[in-house]
This record gives C-alpha cells, structure tokens and sequence, in this order.
C-alpha cells in the first residue's frame, strides 16, 4: 500500500525531547515500513525516517528561533500533500482539521487522527462545516464532546516493543513526566508526594503559554525538599526515569486524550496513579496497571498500596494492548476501508453519468 503520513511540523519525527502526536507518528510510520509498505513522511527538517522523508519546514518550529507564523508552513505541507495525492493510496493526516477544504475540493483518499482535546466550542463549527470528513480518535472519551462526527474508528497509541523493559524492582521516588501546565497538575503531584512522605522526581518542559504558570504556582513549589525538578528529557532518559520509579503520578485535572506516559510507564512495569479523567479509564486497569482515584486522599492512599500491583503484570497488559504493531494494524484496516469506500464513490459517479444521456452528461 501507498501511505503518506502528514505530522505537524513543531516537533522533529521523532521529537529530540518532549512530544506526543510526533513521536506517535514516527512509532506508526516506522511499523509500516517494515511491513512492507510504502510510506512517504511529511513533516519538520531534520526528522528521522525509514519512510521517503518529504521536509515541510526547515526544522521543527519549536526550536527553530527564526519561526514567527508556524501556520504559514502547515499550509505549504497541506499544499505540497496535495500536489502529490495522486502517488498514494490514502493519506493519514495527523494536522486536525487544516487539510479538510482542500481534502473534500480534491476528492481525497485520507484519514485524521485526532490528537487533541475536543472540549472546545471554537470547534463546533469547523466540524458542522466538514461532517463528511473520516476522523479517528484516539480514546473513546475524546469523542464526547463531538459525538456526532464521522467517526470511522478509534485506535489507541502503541510504542514499539522494545522501547522500554520490565524494570523489576521499584526505585523509591515518585515520578511526574508531563508538560508544566494547569491541567496536568504538578501542584497536586507534590502535594502527594509530599503527603505520602516520598520523593518526587519531575521531568517536563515549560513552554512559552505556560511559562506564567510555572513562575507564578510551580516554582515555589519546587523547594520542597522532597521534590527534584529534572526538566525536559527524551526518549534515551526516560527508560531510567519511569523505570526506577515507585509510581508514576498523572493527577491530571482536563479530559486526556490519551497520555502516553502511562504506556511508557507501564512498559516499564511502573504502575501509574491517574485522577479519572478523559481516557485514564480505557487505558489504566484498576489494581493491574495502576490505581485509578477521585482526590488527592485517594492518591495518597494508593500511594500506600502501590507494592500490591505486579510489575510483571503490569509489563504484560502493555505488551497485550498498547505495542505499535497493533496500532499499526489496526490504522490498516481503516486505510483498507477507506480505500473501499472510495473506490465505491467512484464507482457510482462513474455509473451515475453513464446512465445520463450524452447531450446532458456534456
């Protein structure tokens, strides 16, 4: 099969450091180049492929300092997508909704994962306006606030195999692996770690739209005694990071889309103590993964409990749900059904003007 895999352009394929949507489309692309199919990437400079690489910006515009308007080069991508349509046999755009005027103009064979938050009313007309767009989600609880969309499937995240190993014995620190953000809650983390009497480790990036935040709630914060602030990391530190932990905390206060540091996490064998938010429920198994609690009491108490839950166990529900071979198979069947669907259109416009007289049909 012809692929094109289409990433926004803010973060490197893979991400050097911090990045969700990025590091899940280079996981996916490099599976299905090693199932044989052909796989055409397109996203930021400097971005590391198996697939033929299609550069959309000179870099990835987070770090690129001379970046004043990232949409200007989101719209060359879409454009230079579109000028190649004709190679592929479907397109996977990962860049929301950017692409649907174009997509529904040309008649394109494609696909969006949805990788962000839908609580948003700003939304609801863009999607009112495009209803005829095939959209994936990524956690059954992110399709609730847009029900009504043409939802043609729901895959969750997978991260190869071999990412991460079974850490069998739990080091004796917390850790904390996100964004500095309200939702994401550090303030509550350390509140638990500090309450639990544990050390907490807390690796993750300050971006600029956060950066009052951090100086205003976090920073104080962080001369606990109890607590390290690591700051951002990447891939080859996490393994040591999440792996050497007691527990990860993920006390979020926002409705997740996903959150791929509980599959890091749980690859790991670490267990995580998530609030019930968004998708924690479809991705932590209570008591097997990890605790799922309602407060910072019950995050306290689980804390607590947190040698209950297998590491072993833990390791294996990540090995049978959340790989990217499985992810990988699983968009293959919606590629495959998309490509049906199409050809199915084309076929009844085909046979729709056959039957219209000549004089008419011209």
């Amino acid at each position: 099969m012809r692929i094109a895999q289409v990433a926004p352009l803010y973060e490197s394929v893979p991400p050097a450091q911090y990045g969700g949507t990025e590091r899940v489309v280079s996981w996916l692309t490099e599976e299905l180049v090693a199932a044989g199919h052909d796989v055409t990437l397109f996203a930021s400079g400097g971005s590391r492929t198996s697939a033929r690489l299609v550069p959309c910006s000179p870099k990835s515009l987070r770090t690129d300092p001379e970046c004043r308007d990232p949409l200007a080069y989101h719209i060359h991508e879409i454009e230079e997508v579109a000028r190649a349509a004709s190679e592929f046999d479907v397109i996977h755009f990962h860049v929301d909704y950017l692409h649907f005027p174009v997509s529904r103009r040309d008649k394109l064979c494609q696909i969006t994962t949805l990788h962000g938050r839908l609580d948003m009313p700003d939304l609801v007309p863009v999607y009112r306006q495009f209803p005829d767009m095939p959209v994936c989600s990524i956690s059954l609880a992110q399709r609730k606030p847009l029900p009504w969309v043409n939802w043609v499937g729901n895959v969750y995240h997978g991260l190869p195999l071999r990412s991460f190993s079974l850490q069998r014995e739990p080091g004796k620190y917390l850790a904390f692996l996100a964004r500095i953000s309200p939702e994401k809650r550090p303030d509550r983390a350390i509140e638990i770690a500090t309450r639990a009497g544990i050390p907490l480790k807390i690796a993750a990036k300050v971006d600029a739209a956060d950066k009052k935040y951090f100086d205003r709630k976090i920073k104080k914060l962080l001369k606990n005694p109890l607590v390290e602030f690591i700051g951002e990391i990447g891939d080859k530190e996490k393994q040591a990071f999440l792996g050497n932990a007691k527990a990860c905390l993920m006390p979020i206060d926002w409705p997740e889309p996903f959150g791929l540091n509980m599959i890091e996490s749980m690859a790991c064998g670490t267990p995580t103590i998530a609030f019930r938010h968004g998708s924690v429920p479809e991705i932590v198994t209570d008591s097997v993964s990890g605790f799922i609690v309602d407060n910072v009491d019950e995050a306290v108490d689980a804390v607590s409990r947190i040698g209950t839950i297998s590491r072993a166990g833990c390791r294996a529900a990540f090995e049978k749900r959340f790989t990217s071979d499985r992810m990988a198979s699983d968009y293959l069947r919606l590629y495959e059904s998309q490509i049906c669907n199409e050809a199915a259109r084309s076929e009844v416009n085909v046979n729709t003007m056959a039957s219209i007289p000549e004089g008419i049909a011209s």
